[in-house]
């Protein structure tokens, strides 16, 4: 499996997913540089993403929902806050309403995604969620986020995958 360590620590608030792959810095980035790819894993099987906007610069905006087993439709978006391709992402990443206007309900997050390379042609990727308070953390994990998360990180491989078998 592509995920090395769940780390989850509420006295900083934060919960942290790290992976390891079979690929470059550069080739990892573009699981989140490119909308078609990062829909291929950024929600858990049983909940694909579908992005629905992707400005990936300091600013802009990405925008998805998934589709669920039933037919339900989760939204949320990220606020792009840095970007320092093919190295890391901060974001705000937030829940939407069926309309896609911002839910008030639920918290909204800090992440930061890290990409390094760790030699022999693989890369270290790591994404940090930071919570605004502990009972955000206790919410959105009841929610299914570890879960949810260890399973769409886990389907990276397949993906590049698919690709050293096309090279080949």
């Amino acid at each position: 499996m592509t995920v090395t360590a769940v780390r989850k620590d509420p006295d900083a608030l934060a919960m942290t997913i790290t992976a390891e792959f079979s690929a470059s810095p550069a080739r990892v980035w573009q699981l989140w540089e490119d909308p078609r790819q990062l829909e291929r894993w950024w929600g858990p099987p049983s909940y694909p993403a579908t992005v629905d906007s992707h400005d990936l610069n300091p600013g802009g905006h990405v925008a998805y929902h998934m589709t669920g087993p039933t037919g339900d439709q989760p939204r949320g978006y990220w606020q792009i806050v840095e970007v320092d391709a093919p190295r890391s992402l901060l974001f705000r990443d937030c829940f939407a309403n069926d309309d896609g206007t911002p839910n008030i309900e639920l918290p909204a997050m800090q992440s930061r995604v890290r990409i390094e390379g760790i030699g022999d042609g693989r890369t270290r990727m790591s994404i940090e969620s930071v919570f605004p308070n502990l009972a955000a953390m206790e919410q959105v994990l009841a929610m299914g986020m570890e879960e949810g998360l260890t399973q769409a990180v886990g389907q990276i491989d397949a993906i590049l995958a698919e690709e050293a078998a096309v090279r080949a």
